[in-house]
């Protein structure tokens, strides 16, 4: 073979070569610099929100048939509340009996607040007493005293012939009388003194009685706010008794029926949403120039004739391997690199026919109008 012969496979091979090496270069900004971007690693999701149950019981009664529409705040599936609502009136009653304990309080708090008058009544009856029998007995000295050296010159003139028997007599009857009424004023000072004591008792008897009462009413207020949040827990629970939907959507297929007894996180039942938007998993090389606003053309297998339009809603903050239950890790072992796909939420406009018979799982195919964002693109093809 001459050299003549091989140098044409050579340029040949050498141009190639260029070539491959080219192409691998720019492939990567060619590809994200493309105006549409599209994939067929799409599907059509919704919200599904799986409803359980928070508390434990029979299921008495299921409201709705599998694959069911539904509203919000419809009934979907009932327990037995009999336990609930007796807990409920369990707690109503204790909550009563609180309250008639602090009324009661309230009336013995009325009745010493009475006592604390009549014992301070006593107190000033027994002031005035003192005073009178002071005044008694500061009025009725003076005369005694009198009297008193009346009987001694009586008695001197009688000793000496001076004065009569009766005399005699008469000033010491007059000095008996008087010490009498001195002797009385003075036990009635001593009674109204008593009577002072035992009323300054009873009133402080009576304060500490009511310092009680009032801390019998903290302790009786307390109470009946535990009891009130009591009825709360017991109206949450009994309210537990009754799943009802949280949005409008579609019911799945129902795990619960009637006469099946279920406890606290059971799964009974559940509930898509009405609203299905799209999920598609772009290469990483499509995202060059993709934003959220870009309008898209959505076509579904199971329409294959018709075409939806949206715009993207919102591009995921990381590709789907790093949501994997066991994420990749490139610093260990042999490296292979692979396009990492990233999902892109699409959302379909409102007002296009059809779009009540979208089901999540459907397969799309998607195209994105990168830097075409705005309004929606109407017209079907």
């Amino acid at each position: 073979m001459s050299k003549k012969s091989l140098i044409i496979p050579l340029i040949v091979l050498l141009a190639a070569g260029g070539l491959l090496f080219g192409i691998a270069g720019h492939l990567t900004g060619w590809q994200g610099s493309r105006p549409e971007q599209a994939t067929d690693d799409a599907y059509l999701r919704a919200d599904m929100t799986p409803l359980s149950t928070r508390i434990s019981g029979t299921v008495r009664k299921v409201n709705v048939n599998d694959y069911q529409s539904v509203k919000a705040a419809q009934i979907l599936i009932e327990l037995a509340d009999d336990d609930y609502r007796a807990a409920l009136n369990q707690a109503q009653a204790a909550l009563a009996a609180s309250q008639a304990s602090l009324a009661d309080n309230q009336a013995a708090k009325r009745v010493q607040d009475a006592q604390i008058d009549a014992a301070k009544g006593g107190i000033i009856q027994a002031e005035a007493a003192i005073n009178a029998a002071k005044a008694g007995i500061a009025s009725a000295s003076p005369e005694l005293e009198r009297a008193l050296t009346e009987l001694n010159r009586q008695q001197a003139l009688f000793d000496s012939k001076a004065a009569t028997h009766q005399q005699l007599e008469t000033a010491t009857a007059q000095q008996g009388q008087l010490s009498g009424v001195v002797d009385a004023r003075k036990a009635d000072l001593a009674r109204a003194e008593g009577a002072l004591a035992t009323s300054q008792g009873q009133l402080e008897a009576a304060k500490r009685q009511r310092e009680a009462l009032n801390t019998k009413d903290d302790v009786y207020e307390a109470d009946i706010e535990a009891k009130k949040a009591a009825i709360v827990v017991a109206q949450v629970n009994l309210a537990y008794t009754r799943i009802a939907a949280p949005t409008d959507g579609t019911v799945g297929e129902r795990h619960a029926l009637v006469g099946q007894l279920v406890a606290p996180g059971t799964q009974v039942i559940d509930l898509v949403q009405s609203e299905v938007w799209v999920q598609a998993n772009f290469k990483e090389t499509q995202l060059t120039n993709m934003r959220v606003g870009d309008t898209a053309d959505v076509r579904i297998d199971t329409f294959p004739n018709r075409v939806f339009h949206g715009k993207v809603e919102q591009l995921s903050p990381a590709s789907g391997s790093q949501f994997a239950l066991l994420p990749p890790d490139n610093a260990t072992g042999n490296f292979t690199k692979v396009v990492q796909r990233v999902p892109v939420k699409i959302v379909l406009f409102s007002g296009q026919p059809y779009l009540d018979r979208l089901r999540p799982g459907f397969s799309a195919v998607v195209t994105v109008h990168t830097g075409k964002a705005g309004g929606r693109s109407d017209g079907d093809q």
